[in-house]
């Protein structure tokens, strides 16, 4: 499809929607940002909650696509995640189909297949071991929970009302791999950009789940569905690999936190801190 022009790039003041919001406008897009916090130097930013129904209306009135990164990203008690992450997030899809936008990009996780067992050994997978995208869901938090919700609403969304979502199952997007883990699971910020514009314009994508990193050479993941949308990416943690396990160590299967797909997130989870 043609790239559409205007874009709401929601949660445009947190660490992925600030890298977002300096590389998306590249590819040609128009963005308007919002976010429950002011942006520095945007003074046409919106600022809103998304559980404010009329500001969230309003943020999506007019614009062709939606990124929505908004939310809560780590792990928080359930009734600050059902109204941030999934009431939140329902709002945001009433507010696209009363306006008739016609593709969400969803920032899912990796979190909603958390509780996966990671493939064994350090070295790189021949294809046939990758994780599927159709794994079962095994969420690893109650934010990993609420990723799995989003997910769902995007395909009841699809399959009721056409509005098309590609849910983008992203690892961890840093300007570099911080963690042994990550080199796995890491996705450049300049990957993370291509796969958002490839997942706006791609043909007929209807609900399509993709998992979001770089092409890493010890990746874990099946990237395949994303590439189908277009998304060639260009980056490699390989190069960060030295330092990092000679800092750390290699994983260790026997550590809970290293054994499952959501890392840390499955034992001792980040917490939220607002």
């Amino acid at each position: 499809m043609p790239a559409p022009r205007t874009v709401l790039l929601t949660g445009a003041a947190g660490g992925l929607g600030t890298l977002m919001r300096n590389l998306l406008p590249a590819f040609g897009y128009e963005l308007r940002l919002f976010d429950v916090r002011p942006i520095e130097g945007d003074p046409d930013a919106v600022t809103g909650d998304l559980t404010d129904k009329k500001a969230v209306r309003e943020a999506v009135r007019g614009v062709d696509a939606i990124i929505h990164l908004a939310g809560i990203s780590l792990e928080a008690p359930f009734e600050k995640i059902l109204a941030a992450n999934i009431e939140g997030t329902y709002n945001l899809y009433e507010a696209a189909r009363e306006e008739g936008v016609d593709r969400i990009v969803f920032a899912s996780s990796n979190h909603t297949v958390g509780f996966t067992p990671r493939p064994r050994g350090n070295t790189p997978l021949d294809s046939s071991k990758l994780i599927p995208i159709d794994t079962p869901r095994r969420p690893d938090t109650f934010y990993g929970l609420s990723k799995s919700f989003g997910e769902d609403l995007a395909q009841l969304y699809w399959d009721k009302h056409g509005l098309e979502t590609v849910s983008v199952r992203i690892g961890s997007c840093f300007p570099e791999p911080t963690s042994v883990r990550m080199l796995s699971v890491w996705m450049s910020p300049p990957d993370g950009a291509r796969l958002f514009h490839a997942a706006l314009t791609a043909e007929n994508v209807g609900h399509t789940v993709v998992y979001g990193s770089s092409a890493n050479t010890r990746l874990w993941w099946d990237l395949s569905t994303a590439r189908a949308l277009g998304y060639e990416p260009q980056d490699d943690s390989e190069p960060y690999a030295q330092k990092l396990i000679a800092d750390q160590g290699e994983l260790d299967p026997e550590n809970i936190a290293h054994a499952y797909l959501g890392g840390h997130f499955v034992n001792d989870p980040p917490i939220w801190p607002y």
